[in-house]
């Protein structure tokens, strides 16, 4: 499967079509969350990691490190584990009426 189509940690569900064992959570057509169930395999996550590599080459983006350490945690053998991220910045943005996100963060990054 591209990497492109999938969540880069994200634990995928083998079948046809194997799907990425992840969800978004939307509000009035903002992204507020999303999740996953973290993939735990250190050879398929070293394999992602080599093809987004390759992928950035190709788009002539710079090339960034390898996350070694969760590498060593996954090869160490990370238990089954999932997470939900939210986003605070985008409930207080509904919270407030903003349109955009730079009207309730206090530090956009074009003023970083």
């Amino acid at each position: 499967m591209p990497t492109s189509t999938r969540a880069a940690l994200a634990r995928v569900r083998p079948g046809d079509p194997p799907v990425a064992e992840r969800f978004e959570l939307y509000l009035d057509g903002i992204e507020l969350a999303n999740g996953f169930h973290e993939l735990a395999d250190a050879e398929e996550q070293r394999e992602r990691f080599a093809a987004d590599l390759r992928q950035r080459e190709r788009d002539g983006k710079r090339r960034v490190p390898v996350d070694e350490q969760l590498l060593a945690a996954l090869t160490a053998g990370l238990p089954p584990c999932a997470g939900v991220a939210l986003g605070i910045d985008r409930v207080v943005m509904l919270a407030a009426g903003a349109e955009r996100i730079d009207e309730v963060i206090a530090f956009p990054s074009e003023r970083a």
